[in-house]
């Protein structure tokens, strides 16, 4: 039986997931729309853009915007990918300002991002993220010590990984997004094309499986996407050619790996993911190519994907 619609008006709007990097915001709009849209991996600034999750519910639809971290850039991809962040935060209705459960000491970078929050003057809920790994008796200390930061809408704890205290987290959020009707059909929840969902879960692969400067010096390009066959037989196929970008020669040599190991590797793991996501079988094929200091030129950018006001 379908859950009744809320006593009241119906409530759309767009709420930005906002933060220091590696705070959990992708692993939150997963978590929240209950199924993959932002890849997740253990380094900071896994996130480059801001990505789209719409959740539809009975008397209201949240458009949730997932953003790079907030943090120092001088240049190139990483200024761009900060300016990203504070436009989706300028454009949106509402805000999750998300910190990691811990310390309750705040550091120069994250009080120069609550600033940043504050300058847009946008109703903003507090997530307190990771409460999975910190004992509780921390917990109403650590709130207390927020509190005082700013005007915060709500103060809401939660784990994004293991989904403690998740399913509520909507319901405090609807009630600062404006009345109106809905801003996407029922049955859409994202707005970014597979193909980029594609490249994304190949990065994500490579951030996961090389270290150092590797992953941010990474991009990744699909120049193919052939659906042709994808309603042929029992499960289908689509046929997917990318090219993963580096700046360096020692990088493309670190990413392909003794013998083409670990990029078949990384195609392997990011083939399977992307089967998830198109339900059908894939045929996936990788090329690294150098494109030099990429991340610092404007016509690295472009070839690496991140043209002018992306």
């Amino acid at each position: 039986m379908a859950k009744a619609a809320p006593p009241g008006p119906h409530r759309a709007g767009f709420a930005a997931i906002v933060g220091r990097p590696n705070v959990g915001k992708s692993t939150l709009l997963n978590r929240l729309l209950g199924q993959k849209v932002a890849i997740v991996s253990p380094k900071p600034q896994t996130t480059r853009s801001r990505i789209l999750g719409v959740v539809t519910r009975p008397g209201a639809q949240v458009a949730l915007l997932d953003t790079p971290g907030l943090h120092s850039a001088r240049g190139g991809l990483n200024a761009r990918m900060v300016q990203e962040a504070l436009q989706t935060l300028n454009d949106a209705d509402a805000a999750l300002f998300m910190i990691e459960a811990g310390s309750p000491a705040i550091d120069s970078a994250t009080r120069k991002a609550i600033d940043q929050v504050k300058a847009v003057e946008k109703p903003t809920l507090l997530v307190i993220n990771k409460i999975d790994a910190m004992p509780r008796a921390q917990l109403l200390p650590l709130i207390d010590r927020w509190r005082g930061e700013h005007a915060w809408t709500e103060v809401y704890p939660l784990s994004a990984l293991t989904g403690e205290n998740v399913d509520g987290l909507l319901d405090a959020l609807v009630r600062y997004l404006p009345e109106g009707p809905p801003l996407f059909p029922d049955d859409v929840w994202t707005d970014v094309p597979e193909r980029e969902l594609a490249a994304e879960l190949v990065r994500e692969q490579i951030l996961r499986q090389t270290e150092q400067e590797v992953p941010y010096s990474a991009a990744v390009v699909v120049e193919e996407f052939d659906e042709s066959e994808r309603e042929v037989g029992p499960r289908g196929l689509t046929r997917i050619s990318a090219t993963v970008f580096v700046e360096r020669d020692s990088q493309k040599a670190i990413l392909i790996g003794r013998g083409g190991a670990r990029l078949k590797e990384i195609g392997t793991r990011a083939r399977e993911q992307i089967e998830k996501l198109l339900g059908c079988k894939v045929f996936l094929q990788l090329h690294v190519k150098v494109e030099k200091d990429w991340t610092q030129s404007s016509r690295g950018l472009r070839r690496a994907g991140y043209p002018e006001g992306q």
